[in-house]
C-alpha cells in the first residue's frame, strides 16, 4: 500500500510548556490510523500540525511523499480536516451548507451538485437535506460535519473525536461511515476517547502522553509490547491447590494462583493452549464447573503505559 502521510519530528512549544516533541508515524492507503492519549497529551496539536493549520516549531509532514509547507495550498487541498467543534452554519439547510463549502473547495456546479448528493448518501443524511441544519440532532450534525470534509475527495481524512456527544445510533452510524471510506482507500487519522472505537477501527494505534509518541502499533502487537498476558479463571470442585500447582508447570502459563474453588492463571495464548489446561486440571483430581479467559485490550495497554485512563 502506498503511504499517504509521513510526519517525523513534529514538534510544538507555548513558551516553556513543550505540547508536542519529536512525533512521527506513517498512514498507507486504505488504512485507518488512532491516535490515542489523555486529554492534554498533545492530539490535537498533532493533527493540527499535519492539518497545516497550526505552524510547526520542526519536523516535516509529506503528503504522497511531497513535502508539505505553509504555502502548499495543492497538498491542503488533499486533506479532509474534520475538527472536534462543529463547522456549520444552523440557518441553512443541510445541502446548502454543503454546497457552499463546495464553493470554497473551487468546485464546479455540476460536479458539486454529484459528489454533494453522493456525500449525503454516504453519510446517511440524503432525506433529511433539505432541513434546516438547526432541526438536527447532534449526532445528524456530526454526521455532516464529516460530509463537509469528505466534499473535495481528499487522500487523508483527519477525524478529531468526531463522535463526541451523540447518541449510540448516530455514533454507530459513524463508524460505520468511517469503515466504508477506509475501504475506498481514503488514508484515516482518528482521535477519540472511546477505546472501544479504536478497536473497531483502527489498523494500527499510536499512544501519545505528554507530547510524545510512547508505543504504535496493532492492538495486538501493543499488548505483546507491554507484556500483557491472558487470564484464566476456572471454578472447580475438588482439589484446587494442588491442581493449580500442576498447571503452574505447563509451558505458556506464566502463573497459576488458588483460592477456595477458583484457579486463577496468567497464560500466553490461552485460546491455543486451553485444551491442555482443561485435560491438564481434570488429571490432577477437579471437575470443572466454568471456564472465563479474559484477553488483554488496549484500555489495559493504555493504562499500563500512561497510568491513566483514556478519558482522564
Amino acid at each position: 500500500m502506498r503511504t499517504v502521510l509521513l510526519c517525523r519530528g513534529l514538534r510544538k512549544s507555548y513558551g516553556d510548556l513543550v505540547a508536542v516533541d519529536g512525533v512521527g508515524f506513517t498512514i498507507a492507503e486504505g488504512e485507518t490510523y488512532g491516535l490515542l492519549g489523555p486529554n492534554g497529551a498533545g492530539k490535537t496539536t498533532t493533527i493540527s500540525m499535519i492539518a497545516g493549520v497550526l505552524r510547526r516549531d520542526a519536523g516535516e509532514v509529506f503528503i504522497a511523499g511531497e513535502p508539505m509547507t505553509a504555502s502548499s495550498v495543492r497538498l491542503k487541498a488533499s486533506i479532509g480536516y474534520v475538527p472536534q467543534e462543529l463547522a456549520l452554519y444552523p440557518d441553512l439547510s443541510g445541502r446548502e451548507n454543503m454546497r457552499f463549502f463546495a464553493q470554497l473547495y473551487g468546485m464546479r456546479r455540476q460536479e458539486a451538485r454529484t459528489r454533494i448528493d453522493q456525500v449525503l448518501g454516504i453519510v446517511g443524511l440524503a432525506e433529511r437535506a433539505k432541513d434546516l441544519v438547526s432541526t438536527y440532532s447532534g449526532g445528524m450534525r456530526r454526521r455532516l460535519n464529516i460530509g463537509v470534509g469528505l466534499l473535495h475527495r481528499p487522500r487523508l481524512l483527519i477525524l478529531d473525536e468526531p463522535t463526541a456527544g451523540v447518541d449510540p445510533q448516530s455514533r454507530n452510524a459513524i463508524l460505520d461511515s468511517i469503515t466504508q471510506l477506509a475501504g475506498e482507500g481514503i488514508a484515516i487519522l482518528y482521535t477519540t476517547h472511546y477505546m472501544e472505537e479504536a478497536e473497531r477501527l483502527c489498523d494500527r494505534v499510536g499512544i501519545i502522553d505528554a507530547g510524545t509518541l510512547i508505543a504504535e502499533g496493532t492492538s495486538r502487537e501493543l499488548v505483546a509490547l507491554v507484556g500483557e498476558r491472558d487470564r484464566v479463571s476456572l471454578t472447580v470442585a475438588g482439589d484446587a491447590v494442588a491442581a493449580a500447582a500442576a498447571l503452574g508447570k505447563l509451558d505458556g502459563v506464566q502463573q497459576a494462583g488458588s483460592a477456595d474453588s477458583r484457579i486463577q492463571l496468567l497464560v500466553d495464548d490461552a485460546s491455543g493452549r486451553l485444551p491442555q489446561i482443561l485435560d491438564v486440571a481434570a488429571r490432577g483430581g477437579v471437575a470443572i464447573r466454568s471456564v472465563s479467559v479474559v484477553e488483554p485490550d488496549l484500555e489495559s495497554v493504555f493504562l499500563h503505559l500512561t497510568g491513566k485512563a483514556l478519558r482522564d
